[in-house]
């Protein structure tokens, strides 16, 4: 059982990221239906307030965590019981202390430097790689191939690495597949950080909340929208949920509760 805490529009599995590891790496050892991980962040919420039909992608996930210390600190000031589980946080625990080197494990984009990387720093003997096209988001063949590779290459862990939304899209399609196995993580640049291409935040930096400004300045021309322009827009968002859900009733313990683990 699993407690499940609505907050500005999705349903998120209030768990800590251990927690969380442990349950993908027990699902992942039966090799069962195909399940995924769904990571939203600011980034995601203000999307999907501009467009509602991507709810599905995070109603029909296995699992939602909180990627984002700036969402938590919202949850906070609501009076809603929800720490940050990051998606990287994940990644880092599931590949140090649960993907064993003989496990099989798909990865669905980032590059071939990262998979090199992961394989020899893991001692990975069975990672497969699908290099994805670009411009998912507006390609059902493309999704259609990430899809068939994940079917076609039954593994226990799959790792899609193209960015949202199209890593949610691709993870929603192959679970209404039907025939995909495993358990699918929306993991964005995590495996960048994992691999040690890409330097993350420092921990301080993490603890304060303030990793977005450490990408930001890492890559101003790419991120400057993201979190300048769109992100503001989360408080927008918040103030409309807190008109809508009176404080008292989430201090009285307004939780969802779901078997599906």
């Amino acid at each position: 059982m699993r407690h499940r805490t609505p907050f500005l529009g999705i349903e998120f599995d209030a768990v800590t990221t251990d927690e969380a590891a442990r349950a993908v790496a027990e699902r992942a050892r039966r090799l069962g239906p195909f399940g995924y991980v769904a990571t939203p962040n600011v980034d995601h919420l203000v999307r999907l307030d501009r467009r509602p039909e991507l709810g599905k992608l995070y109603s029909g996930a296995w699992m939602t965590l909180c990627d984002s210390r700036i969402i938590e600190l919202f949850a906070e000031a609501s009076h809603v019981d929800l720490a940050a589980a990051p998606g990287a946080d994940l990644v880092e625990r599931l590949f140090r202390n649960h993907i064993r080197t003989d496990d099989t494990v798909v990865v669905i984009g980032a590059t071939k430097e990262v998979v090199a990387a992961l394989r020899e720093r893991f001692q990975l003997s069975d990672l497969r790689w699908f290099d994805a096209p670009p411009g998912l988001a507006d390609s059902a063949d493309g999704r259609k191939a990430c899809v068939g590779f994940i079917r076609e290459n039954p593994s226990s862990y799959v790792f899609l690495a193209v960015g949202s939304p199209q890593q949610e899209m691709i993870a929603h399609e192959a679970q209404l597949a039907g025939d995909c196995a495993g358990v699918a993580i929306c993991c964005g640049a995590a495996l960048e950080f994992l691999a040690g291409l890409v330097p993350r935040a420092p921990r301080g930096m993490r603890t304060y909340r303030l990793e977005w400004l450490y990408r930001l300045a890492r890559e101003p021309a790419r991120l400057w929208r993201r979190y300048l322009v769109d992100g503001p827009r989360i408080f927008v968002i918040w103030h409309r949920w807190r008109s809508a859900v009176p404080i008292a009733s989430v201090t009285a313990g307004d939780v969802a509760v779901s078997s599906r683990w």
